[in-house]
């Protein structure tokens, strides 16, 4: 049967499973959005495309599935361009479909014509710009395949209007994915791994993002249960090992747990499984490779020697290498580890963290909601800032996917969108929004959009009346100089949910929080809570950078 570009679109998507898309309608765009009326997938409009691409992130990050957003030409294709960015830093698959001007005026300057294939090439695993309607359907298939495919990310189609309009003989999808040459890991590289761990006195591991992209839980799980090695997360890692493990010390970086720096610090061998080693994992690179012997695993070979010479390489799929290293560590003695953990009990105990209820505090806050009945069964997503470190430090976090925050990027406005998606895709779980109030602002409307679609997001805003992290960087590196970061507080967060229909309270207790979060709990709607909190609160521990990650700053 002869269908249009549009149809034949739909036919696409259907045929990758897709049940859900974000996106906001426009010119260029606008026959895929007629199709799309009657169409059996959920359109879901946001009131921004840079908040369809997050949402589209959120969705991907959550389910594991690919995350689809739609956008219009011109500054349609431009908003999308953060969301991008975020999914590309992070390894999250998505696949951004964008309306273009028609071929006859490509690169006429014409309304709303910009060269967004151009723009995303650098955050984009590949882009496309569709010039016959003959080559469309590959297309579209074979997007998703790289999107999903080795390492995750995102993939920009760009699809002009004559293209949408043009019709093609079609029957049935005939698209056949290129096959997948994933090398498995050099034997010699694994041996090497397996001989510097099972020779360790005081081995670590360290825990990235490669870990949930991969999807290597169990295999990492395994790995340590046998081997009682303790384990250490990157801010991308968190979740995929569960931090309720005798086992797990917790975070490690520039806000790390104490005891866990401590023991990168010290460790002799240290095993790193999907990072890259940025400078916030690391702190003074010198520092932080000396008297040690580094084993990095990641299924990506540019990320290899980029930003740390490891001296023992294993590239390959992680769970790959993770079963080998198991299995050839199974045929070592079990080393004896006493010692090590001796003297990283002693560290908890230095450094045991209490937390007190008497003055309303985001650590304190965390970690009530992580210890309340339903944690099992709530997706966490943060904003960026000190709200972000908070929750990285003191939720307990037990299982993969239900952690969701932008690293790489670091990209306020995430969180509102990222939930909108992330609640999407997974009905039968409920997600926890934590944001500043600073980041909020950025992302915001999307409330209504939440709103609208009925979502029982929780939304918790973390109010310091400040653009905390800036704020406090003022404070430790440019003599107090609040230049731009103390807000006006006259924004009314409550009144400002009722509008979007959507119950809120504000609170300035601990029991005020809690009496709050158990009715938001109860709730099967969207809700949202207040939470006022000493303007000049600080993320502690914090490395200055540059420094010795065990080098923590004297607040």
């Amino acid at each position: 049967m002869r269908m249009s570009g549009s149809e034949l679109i739909i036919e696409c998507l259907m045929y990758q499973g897709v049940d859900t898309v974000f996106g906001y309608p426009g010119g260029a765009i606008m026959p895929l959005y007629d199709v799309l009326y009657e169409a059996p997938i959920r359109h879901i409009l946001t009131v921004h495309e840079q908040g369809a691409a997050h949402a589209a992130d959120g969705y991907a990050r959550s389910s594991g599935r690919v995350g689809v957003c739609i956008a219009t030409s011109g500054p349609g294709a431009t908003n999308l361009v953060t969301g991008l960015a975020t999914a590309y830093m992070d390894s999250s698959p998505i696949v951004a479909i964008t309306g273009q001007v028609p071929t006859s005026l490509l690169g006429h300057d014409a309304f709303q014509e910009v060269d967004i294939t151009g723009i995303t090439m650098p955050i984009t695993k590949h882009n496309f710009l569709v010039r016959d309607i003959s080559e469309l359907e590959y297309t579209i298939n074979l997007a998703f395949t790289i999107a999903a495919s080795g390492r995750p990310g995102p993939v920009l189609i760009d699809i002009p209007k004559d293209i949408l309009l043009n019709t093609i003989e079609f029957h049935k999808p005939s698209f056949q994915p290129p096959a997948n040459h994933t090398a498995p890991p050099k034997q010699a590289a694994l041996e090497a791994a397996v001989s510097a761990l099972a020779n360790a006195s005081q081995p670590i591991v360290i825990i990235g993002g490669g870990v949930n992209a991969g999807e290597a839980w169990d295999e990492i799980y395994e790995l340590i249960s046998m081997q009682k090695i303790p384990v250490v997360s990157t801010l991308m890692g968190l979740g995929s090992f569960p931090g309720s493990s005798p086992y797990f010390l917790g975070l490690t970086g520039m806000h790390g747990h104490k005891t866990a720096n401590h023991a990168v610090h010290q460790a002799d061998v240290v095993l790193a499984v999907g990072t890259r080693f940025n400078d916030r994992l690391t702190g003074d690179p010198n520092s932080y490779a000396s008297g040690k012997t580094v084993i990095q695993l990641d299924l990506d070979p540019s990320e290899m020697d980029k930003n740390f010479p490891a001296n023992v390489i294993v590239v390959g799929q992680l769970r790959q290498s993770l079963k080998s290293i198991k299995y050839l560590l199974s045929k070592h003695p079990q080393s004896n580890l006493a010692a090590w953990w001796e003297k990283i009990h002693s560290w908890q105990q230095t450094f045991k963290q209490k937390y007190s209820k008497d003055v309303l505090n985001a650590p304190w806050v965390m970690r009530y909601m992580s210890q309340s009945d339903c944690e099992n069964d709530i997706i966490w997503v943060t904003d960026v800032g000190q709200h972000q470190m908070w929750a990285a430090q003191h939720l307990e976090l037990n299982r993969p996917r239900t952690w969701l925050t932008s690293g790489g990027l670091g990209t306020m406005g995430f969180g509102v969108p990222a939930a909108l998606g992330a609640q999407s895709a997974n009905p039968d779980k409920r997600v926890v929004l934590i944001v500043g109030d600073g980041g909020f602002k950025m992302t915001g409307m999307d409330l209504y959009t939440i709103a609208n679609q009925e979502l029982p997001i929780i939304t918790v805003i973390i109010n310091n009346q400040s653009l905390g992290m800036v704020k406090q960087w003022q404070y430790l590196f440019f003599n107090q100089r609040y230049s731009s970061t103390i807000l006006v507080n006259n924004f009314n967060f409550v009144a400002f949910a009722a509008a979007c229909g959507i119950p809120a309270k504000t609170v300035f207790t601990a029991d005020e929080f809690a009496e709050a979060y158990k009715d938001c709990i109860k709730l099967q709607s969207p809700s949202m809570i207040v939470v006022n909190i000493d303007p000049d609160s600080r993320v502690e521990p914090m490395v200055s950078p540059g420094s010795t990650i065990n080098q923590f700053i004297d607040m």
